[in-house]
């Protein structure tokens, strides 16, 4: 049997057991996983919850960020990364953080950062499938000729419900003040753009109930930087509003900008816009398709800002 036959006898049955498993229910769970590596490269928190959570019955499982901003950007670590998250019983979808790529620097102290995108992009984002034993399909970016380059914006349906991640690195977006040197934040607000759009357009047709979208930053949050600082934000803060604004189901952006422990904080809505901050470990967040709020997690301090305000 060749290789694609291969692939496409393997699609048929992703496809078919995500239809039996989640087609027809109302409720499922995912896990968000997020800046688990703690300084110095201290693995054990990303291991841990990478078997927590595949001893939970999720739908799948979204991690953001594999490394320390501390840590070397080199392949060693970027490889064995990879291993550690292709030993995931769920389906497990990586969502690059900005400590992965936008702040890697070389040997001088320069920005190394399109050479770093680069190389996780080719590591990490090989074919059309999650990471993990579970395989999800996903649709990349990447499938569209102009935005080849962006296999890591990818987007997933289970029920009446989309999933997309979002590449928008928690440093500014990567937003360099030099002069001229701002090709790679310029041509990745223009995929992001497309991107946004498509997805809710897909949402629309679909008649989907909600759009969850995993980012590293929040790019919904007002700029707490010097008036002098260009926001790096702010084109995708007033897309996100305007289509949110105009799409009937509920809106949910995942973010993990701080160093809280997971749970420590409940959806925060605006409308049908809401921000959820991931915090730092991993969460459980339960969809009722047949619920008004759609969305609730769980050990969360705060249980009443979980709803629909």
């Amino acid at each position: 049997m060749t290789s694609r036959v291969l692939q496409s006898v393997l699609l048929c049955m992703v496809l078919a057991h995500a239809q039996s498993a989640f087609g027809e229910v109302s409720e499922f769970s995912f896990g968000v996983i997020s800046h688990p590596i703690k300084p110095y490269g201290n693995e054990s928190a990303l291991r841990n919850a990478i078997e927590e959570s595949d001893a939970d019955n999720l739908a799948f499982v979204v991690a953001n960020g594999i490394k320390s901003v501390d840590e070397p950007c080199t392949d060693k670590i970027y490889n064995r990364r990879k291993t550690l998250l292709h030993s995931a019983k769920n389906g497990l979808i990586l969502s690059l953080a900005g400590s992965d790529w936008a702040e890697c620097r070389n040997e001088n102290g320069r920005s190394a950062a399109i050479g770093k995108l680069g190389r996780l992009r080719d590591l990490f984002y090989a074919d059309e499938f999650s990471i993990g034993a579970s395989k999800i399909p996903v649709t990349r970016q990447s499938t569209m000729a102009k935005f080849r380059g962006f296999v890591e914006n990818a987007r997933w349906e289970i029920g009446d419900v989309m999933f997309a991640t979002l590449n928008v690195p928690a440093n500014n977006n990567h937003y360099v003040s030099d002069a001229g040197r701002n090709s790679e934040f310029e041509d990745r607000l223009v995929a992001n753009r497309d991107w946004l759009n498509r997805l809710f357009n897909v949402a629309a047709r679909n008649k989907a109930d909600g759009i969850v979208i995993f980012s590293d930053s929040n790019p919904l949050a007002e700029p707490r930087s010097a008036p002098s600082l260009r926001d790096g934000y702010a084109e995708t803060r007033k897309q996100l509003s305007t289509l949110a604004s105009k799409f009937p189901g509920k809106v949910l952006v995942v973010f993990s900008e701080s160093d809280k422990p997971s749970g420590t904080y409940g959806i925060n809505w605006r409308g049908n816009l809401g921000e959820l901050d991931a915090g730092s470990g991993w969460i459980k967040v339960t969809v009722t398709q047949s619920q008004p709020e759609l969305f609730s997690i769980e050990n969360v301090a705060t249980q009443a800002s979980n709803t629909h305000k």
